[in-house]
């Protein structure tokens, strides 16, 4: 039975999945209102910034994912226009010396299509929820899509363009839509 929020959320237009959110208070709601607009204007003012553009790649960018619910660690850089699944920040880790080229989309949450049929309402589905984990020193190359439950391994490279649907290995290079391992990278013989 729908509590009085969850009716009056679908009243003005915002159809939340009773079964993925559980019987949410106002004072939930209007909490995470709050947070979004917050986020929101971090996100818009200080991620692409031409006043701040010195600083921030590896310092501004990566202290507005911070703020907003990041595990970020140190020497991170983020390039211009990273697209953030800000309503699940949390479950974003990026370890040290983690490179994101510009234009990436780190997306936390998909609808859960296991129990979708003909005539089902999309918009009532519930979603999936898994985070993304970038391990250290990986890189992810412009205009990249990195999807839940993704890990990239340490020293990783995801290629231009691609769409990273599964975890990627350690010290290799992964390209393509979807992303597959196209390259391993070897030690250094030298040393």
């Amino acid at each position: 039975m729908a509590s009085f929020t969850f009716k009056f959320l679908r009243k003005i237009g915002l159809n939340y999945s009773e079964t993925q959110y559980g019987d949410v208070s106002a004072h939930t709601v209007i909490k995470k209102v709050f947070k979004t607009y917050r986020d929101a204007f971090l996100l818009k003012y200080f991620m692409n910034s031409v006043l701040l553009s010195p600083l921030s790649p590896r310092k501004l960018r990566p202290w507005v994912f911070k703020t907003i619910g990041c595990n970020v660690g140190k020497d991170v850089f983020i390039g211009d226009h990273v697209i953030v699944d800000s309503g699940y920040s949390h479950l974003i880790t990026l370890e040290d010396h983690v490179h994101i080229a510009g234009g990436v989309r780190l997306l936390c949450h998909q609808r859960d299509l296991r129990n979708y049929h003909k005539g089902d309402d999309y918009a009532k589905l519930g979603y999936i929820t898994r985070g993304i984990h970038l391990k250290k020193g990986c890189l992810i190359g412009m205009e990249c899509f990195v999807l839940p439950g993704v890990t990239v391994g340490e020293g990783a490279i995801v290629g231009a363009g691609s769409l990273v649907t599964k975890d990627i290995p350690a010290w290799t290079i992964a390209t393509g839509r979807p992303a597959r391992v196209v390259k391993k990278i070897e030690e250094r013989k030298d040393k």
